[in-house]
């Protein structure tokens, strides 16, 4: 029997690569069998990430800024030119920004719109061309957040980005199941390991650190826990499923 859940022959590029969950998501789909281009702007941290996957000297790592929207298609094309053509893609690239409404300006959405949002569209709209992803189909996932659905103070400029990202990621399933393209969006909780959980546990006091974890039943999760999720939907094993919000969070919006 064919495992459903392999990744063998398959293409991905995945953004975010460099750190937390676009690293794992990286080794995970390495393990699973995929060919993956890895796209973050720290070289150091892509070549480290390149060291933990399995069958090292496939892969290839491109040092970028990804909202530098220009450069998205020839970074594709050049991948599919030397590897074949894309089967799945991740965007887990992602910016948070903690700071109250009074203090925000207009630039502060932007910025973070461009790498939590538009590179994600830019990329698919990309990779959707008929010359760029695989004849059998191509699942996109985007790395979204438990706060697409739930608020948090302090917290406009993130919330509204994923919330905007998940929205997104619908309407792109419906424009594009013709062409056996699959659009999801993932949305984690408190993941251990990530920078933002790291810079929380450094810089909260102890009593809010116990009350962010009690929020989560099943306690704070691990990058794999998302990996995991990632895998199943690039896989043949998600095969119908599109338009979709997968939920990893330990319970979050349960309560």
């Amino acid at each position: 029997m064919n495992n459903p859940f392999s990744l063998e022959g398959k293409n991905i590029i995945i953004t975010g690569a460099s750190s937390g969950i676009g690293r794992q998501c990286a080794i995970s789909c390495s393990q699973m069998g995929a060919r993956i281009c890895l796209i973050a702007r720290n070289t150091e941290k892509l070549a480290a990430t390149i060291r933990l996957m399995n069958n090292q000297d496939i892969h290839q790592y491109i040092s970028m800024d990804i909202s530098e929207f220009s450069k998205i298609e020839s970074v594709i094309a050049n991948f599919v030119e030397g590897n074949g053509k894309i089967s799945g893609f991740i965007h887990s690239a992602g910016t948070e920004l903690t700071m109250p409404i009074v203090a925000m300006k207009p630039d502060y959405y932007q910025k973070m719109n461009d790498t939590n949002v538009i590179s994600a569209f830019e990329f698919s709209k990309h990779i959707s061309k008929k010359k760029y992803f695989s004849e059998t189909g191509c699942s996109l996932v985007y790395i979204s957040s438990v706060m697409s659905e739930a608020g948090e103070n302090a917290h406009l400029a993130y919330c509204a980005s994923k919330g905007a990202l998940t929205a997104g990621a619908r309407a792109l399933a419906l424009e594009l199941a013709s062409k056996k393209i699959r659009v999801n969006t993932i949305s984690p909780g408190q993941i251990e390991n990530t920078e933002i959980t790291n810079y929380m546990l450094e810089n909260f006091s102890e009593k809010n650190k116990q009350e962010k974890l009690a929020m989560h039943p099943l306690g704070y999760g691990q990058t794999e826990d998302v990996a995991n999720a990632c895998v199943f939907l690039l896989s043949d094993a998600g095969r119908w499923i599109t338009g979709t919000n997968l939920v990893v969070d330990g319970g979050y919006l349960a309560k």
